[in-house]
Parts: structure tokens; C-alpha cells; sequence
């Protein structure tokens, strides 16, 4: 009966720890060295950054439905505080969502009617000034040693007017009437999009949420509200900032009685928007306005003024407005910057440094509300030995 009874656990003694990373067999063994898991790892990035590269070929490939998605998405979370606190108050999705839109809408149509009422005000006095500008500089240009004669005047002239009257301006002409019809079918998009998102957003994105359970849903959930947290926070920051920027500017213009400082201030907003470049393109044309209208002394006094503003926005609004939601180093944002433009042009500069904050957001709550991924983790310094 001994021969079926329990049977005492036979111990097996492995001759090294490393033993399963061995292989007897070729080619089994060339894998299980440093070089061969060097060559593992770099498959593996391969294959990532090909599927990297093949999303972004889709994207650019569908510009007119990823666009007004992100965009979308973009200025959903930049509402969002204002959609919670409405519904917060019990009113309806659909009453909330129209309220969010009109006010957005009437905000924009006053903006836009100020401009036309600024320009058309003030637009006679410019044009003239800016002919008698031309006029002068045109008559100083004549005596320097490199200023073309009227015979090469009249040729480009002449170029220029067959260039017009020719067939490859007719087709530039109907490929900007195409660009016109995508742009009116792009904003009405996204549009659409907006309204869902404001109105169904927790619902659409607790649908897409159905197929995680346990962890993988708490993690889910987490990085749902990290993007819309870190995108909201940084149309809202860039707004602050932009919004300020613009008023600083207006307040100089007028004091120096430039023409259109109105829609001058409401350019530097739009283009506070795109980094780096955005400032500087509305410190030139803010110039160039005052140079032709007023002359040079007033255009130095202008550029003074973009400068202290600039230094301003830089030195005290992005570290305390942007800082806080952005949490990017100056070197990251200027990669993701060049990385954006040569990738979209303008607008993927534009949306580089947000969707790159949203990626280290969820960087930062992969493992937990305040637990960031274990390879992002910062290391604690070793204590002291006694």
C-alpha cells in the first residue's frame, strides 16, 4: 500500500538564476544574449513606430473629419466646467448645450461686428496714408543704386497681368474656391460635433468605456479626465493670456493713436494661439500699420510696447496660467512645436503642445489618481549611510 501513498516533493535545484533566459538549440540561443534582446526591443520600436506613422497617415488623409473632431473635442472640454456647473443646477443637457452655443456665438458675432465697424470707419484715412507711405518710399527707393528702372517696372508688371489672365491662375482660383466649400463643410462639422459633445459627452464616452472592466476601466476613466482636465485648462490658459495680451496692446495703440487698434488687438488674440511664431507675426503688422500711418518714431513706440507686453506674457502670465496646466519643460514644447509644423503646418503647431500635455497627463495618472506610469516615476534619493 506504500506504493500508492504520498509521496514526498522531490526538490530541484536550478544551476543559476539566469538559467531561463538559456537556450541549448541554435537559433534559440542567439536571442537569448544582450545583442539578441537588443535586436527583440528594436522590432518591437519598429513595429510602434510604423503603426505611429500609419495613424498619421490616416489623419492627414482625413483632415476633414479628424480636424473638426479635435477641434471639437478641444473647445468640448474648454466648456466643460461651464456644462457641469449647469447641470449641476438640474438644467437640461439640450438647454445647457444651447446656452453654451449662443453665448459663444454672440460673443464672436459682437467681436466680428466691431472689427467691420473699426476697419470700415477707418479704412478710407488708412488707405489713403498708406498710398502717400507707398508714394514716398517709392521716391526715396529711385535713387538708391540697386532700385529697378521703370522699363523693369513695366515688365513685371506685364508678368504679373499675364500670370492673372492666365489658365494656372484660373486653376489656383477654383482649387481656393475648393478650399472655401471644405472650410464652410469642416466649421459646419464641427459644429455638429461640438453640440454632441456638450450635450452627450459623458454618455458617449461611458459607451465607449463598456469594453474595460476592473483596473483596466478605473485607468480608462482616469485618462478621460485627465484629457479633458489638461485641454480645458489650456484653452482657458491660452485665452487668459491671450486676452491680456490683446488689451495690453489696444491700450498702447490707442494711447499712440494708431489706426485699427481695435482689429490689430483682435489679431493679437488669434494669433497668441499659435506659440512662439503667433506674437511676433502681430508685433510686425501692429508696426507696419503705425509705420504708415504715423511714421517711424510711432512704429519704435509700437514695437516697445509689443516687446514690454511679450516680456510680460512670458515672464509672469505662462508660468502662472500655463505652467500650472501645461507642466511642460520649454525644451519638450519646442520639439512638439516642430514635430506639429512639419507634420500639419500651422495648425499642427497649433494643437502640438496641448495633445503633448495631454499625453504626459496621462502619463502622470496611468497608475493612479496621482501615481504616474512605474518608468515615469521620479526615484527617491538614497539615505544616508551611518
Amino acid at each position: 500500500m506504500a506504493l500508492f501513498g504520498p509521496r514526498e516533493p522531490r526538490v530541484i535545484r536550478l544551476p543559476n538564476a539566469s538559467v531561463g533566459l538559456r537556450a541549448d538549440r541554435a537559433p534559440w540561443s542567439l536571442w537569448a544574449d544582450g545583442f539578441g534582446r537588443l535586436a527583440i526591443r528594436s522590432i518591437q520600436a519598429i513595429v510602434v513606430v510604423a503603426i505611429a506613422a500609419g495613424i498619421i497617415f490616416v489623419i492627414q488623409s482625413l483632415t476633414l473629419v479628424t480636424i473638426p473632431l479635435v477641434l471639437a473635442l478641444i473647445f468640448a472640454s474648454a466648456f466643460a466646467p461651464a456644462m457641469r456647473w449647469m447641470r449641476g443646477r438640474g438644467v437640461p443637457s439640450v438647454l445647457a448645450t444651447l446656452i453654451t452655443l449662443l453665448v459663444t456665438v454672440s460673443l464672436l458675432g459682437l467681436l466680428g461686428w466691431l472689427i467691420v465697424w473699426a476697419v470700415r470707419d477707418q479704412w478710407d484715412d488708412l488707405a489713403a496714408q498708406a498710398q502717400d507711405g507707398f508714394q514716398k518710399a517709392a521716391a526715396w527707393a529711385q535713387d538708391l543704386p540697386f532700385f529697378p528702372t521703370a522699363d523693369q517696372l513695366d515688365d513685371w508688371v506685364a508678368q504679373i497681368t499675364d500670370f492673372l489672365t492666365s489658365a494656372q491662375f484660373g486653376s489656383g482660383a477654383i482649387a481656393g474656391v475648393g478650399a472655401v466649400a471644405s472650410f464652410i463643410t469642416g466649421f459646419v462639422l464641427l459644429v455638429t460635433i461640438l453640440f454632441f459633445f456638450l450635450k452627450d459627452g459623458p454618455q458617449m464616452w461611458e459607451f465607449l468605456l463598456r469594453p474595460f472592466r476592473g483596473e483596466h476601466y478605473a485607468r480608462a476613466r482616469r485618462v478621460g479626465d485627465k484629457t479633458v482636465s489638461v485641454l480645458g485648462s489650456y484653452v482657458r490658459g491660452t485665452a487668459a493670456v491671450a486676452a491680456v495680451d490683446a488689451i495690453g496692446i489696444l491700450i498702447g495703440l490707442l494711447i499712440l493713436q494708431v489706426p485699427l487698434a481695435l482689429p490689430l488687438a483682435v489679431l493679437v488674440f488669434v494669433l497668441a494661439f499659435i506659440p512662439i511664431v503667433g506674437a511676433t507675426v502681430a508685433g510686425i503688422l501692429a508696426a507696419l500699420v503705425a509705420l504708415v500711418s504715423n511714421g517711424l518714431v510711432n512704429a519704435l513706440f509700437v514695437v516697445g510696447v509689443v516687446v514690454l507686453v511679450n516680456q510680460l506674457e512670458g515672464n509672469f502670465l505662462q508660468p502662472v496660467l500655463m505652467g500650472r496646466s501645461m507642466k511642460l519643460h520649454a525644451f519638450v514644447i519646442l520639439v512638439a512645436l516642430t514635430v506639429g509644423a512639419a507634420l500639419g503646418g500651422v495648425l499642427g503647431a497649433i494643437l502640438a503642445v496641448p495633445i503633448t500635455a495631454v499625453a504626459w497627463g496621462v502619463v502622470q495618472v496611468w497608475d493612479g489618481v496621482d501615481l504616474p506610469a512605474r518608468w515615469a516615476r521620479a526615484k527617491r534619493a538614497p539615505e544616508p549611510v551611518r
